[in-house]
């Protein structure tokens, strides 16, 4: 029997059986989506009522148990479907990443002023048998078109009602979790067709890839949504999806859910660096918390031209326009280098979420807002070089800092202050070198 299997950012399946200058410290470090299991991801791109959408899989099996059922507005032509990048859609994480950087302290004998600069092919088809066709006929579906592109088999449904279309997919070897029907049902009331992708083991062997690439659809619609309801029927416990929207106004916002911004430019302690990715992860489970595990959280939104500090390179014009950002003219000839994006803002939402806290599906919308945000973290170092001056006030105010630092550090993640303090290497009083009183007098 072939098994569903959620695809993407759960979003919307079922399974089956330029360096920037601005920037005066260092980045060390970033959580992707590497730091989290089951981690699904889409990337929407969207203007107007256009719409393109990646869908990366976290498939784990044997592909020829592989299907995908997505709910889709609209008929889809076999142009409106592709194969993707998988490496364009890391290279995007890797970008948006909430991300850790360091600053190190300056001698505190020496006088000096800080700037803080503002942030401102031919195309095959799939030969369907004719008793399928029939079959699903007199059941109320209609098989409206088949394709194969890449290595997926793909069909595009529509049906009159929940339990014909049902039957037919179990009839076919797509075996539905349970409470699938009434889903399904909401679906078609709302006139949606949908999109069922299978692996073809034979174009797949002939390609020579030994995992799932992304899957694409351009479709137009008023709706600006993504479906994850159905993935939530079989899911195991809470699933986590990561959506990043690309789009020519600004920041993208769920619309029926409350879309929070993470904690950001948090000073913590100089351990964090080695233990971040415990650090992050513990901070998302407590907002998770703190929203009643009902909110969207903000973890990005920034203009693709450019970044500060950067975690990874902004993705060129020709990234963009695999992931279908249309509306980027082509360059022609060749460029020596890739170049990065103007009029692309780009917008990174995560959100834990199970059938019990996200009953809807998420819709969206565009808004006015370009402000940069960035999930920030910052570790400082402290000056550890020879003394020339009394520097008991400095130490005075780094212990004081790095208490600051530690109670932060509890209240952000709800791990133990005194496990925290015992982590970190509280400055003690250093004696002041006996220097001449008169080079004091300039420095």
């Amino acid at each position: 029997m072939r098994i569903i299997a959620t695809i993407i950012a759960a979003a919307v399946t079922v399974i089956v059986t330029t360096t920037a200058q601005a920037f005066c410290g260092f980045y060390v470090a970033r959580a992707d989506t590497s730091l989290f299991n089951k981690a699904s991801q889409v990337v929407l791109v969207r203007d107007d009522d256009r719409t393109v959408i990646t869908m990366a899989n976290d498939f784990e099996g044997d592909v020829k148990d592989f299907a995908v059922v997505i709910p889709v507005p609209t008929k889809i032509e076999r142009e409106q479907i592709n194969v993707g990048d998988r490496a364009i859609v890391e290279h995007l994480d890797a970008y948006t990443a909430p991300r850790l950087v360091e600053y190190h302290d300056p001698d505190p004998c020496m006088r000096y002023e800080r700037y803080k600069m503002a942030q401102d092919n031919d195309f095959p088809r799939t030969a369907v048998s004719e008793a399928a066709k029939e079959a699903g006929r007199s059941l109320g579906v209609v098989i409206e078109a088949s394709y194969t592109v890449g290595e997926y088999d793909i069909l595009i449904l529509s049906a009159k009602e929940s339990g014909g279309l049902i039957k037919w997919l179990t009839d076919n070897d797509y075996r539905l979790p349970k409470g699938a029907q009434k889903v399904v049902d909401s679906y078609i009331k709302q006139d949606m067709r949908f999109f069922v992708a299978k692996v073809n083991i034979e174009e797949q062997s002939k390609l020579g890839y030994q995992y799932l690439r992304p899957l694409q659809v351009a479709y137009e619609s008023n709706k600006f949504m993504l479906p994850i309801r159905l993935g939530t029927l079989n899911a195991k416990g809470k699933q986590e999806l990561y959506v990043y929207a690309l789009t020519r106004s600004g920041r993208v916002e769920t619309t029926n859910y409350r879309t929070v911004k993470m904690p950001s430019d948090m000073e913590v302690p100089e351990f964090v660096q080695g233990e971040f990715a415990e650090f992050y992860r513990d901070m998302f489970a407590r907002q998770v918390e703190k929203e009643n595990e009902r909110a969207v959280f903000l973890e990005y939104a920034w203009d693709m031209n450019w970044c500060d500090p950067c975690a990874a390179d902004p993705l060129s014009q020709q990234e963009l326009r695999k992931l279908g950002v249309f509306w980027l003219g082509d360059q022609g000839g060749r460029s020596i280098k890739p170049t990065p994006a103007k009029d692309v803002f780009v917008t990174r939402l995560h959100v834990r979420y199970d059938s019990e806290n996200f009953p809807e599906d998420l819709t969206f919308q565009e808004t006015g807002d370009r402000q940069n945000y960035q999930g920030r973290y910052v570790i400082r170092r402290a000056w550890k070089g020879e003394a020339t001056c009394d520097i008991s006030d400095y130490q005075a105010e780094l212990r004081n800092r790095q208490e600051r630092e530690a109670q932060q550090l509890a209240n952000l993640t709800g791990w133990d202050i005194e496990d925290i303090r015992k982590k970190i290497p509280f400055t003690e009083d250093r004696p002041s070198e006996n220097v001449p009183w008169w080079k004091k007098i300039w420095s």
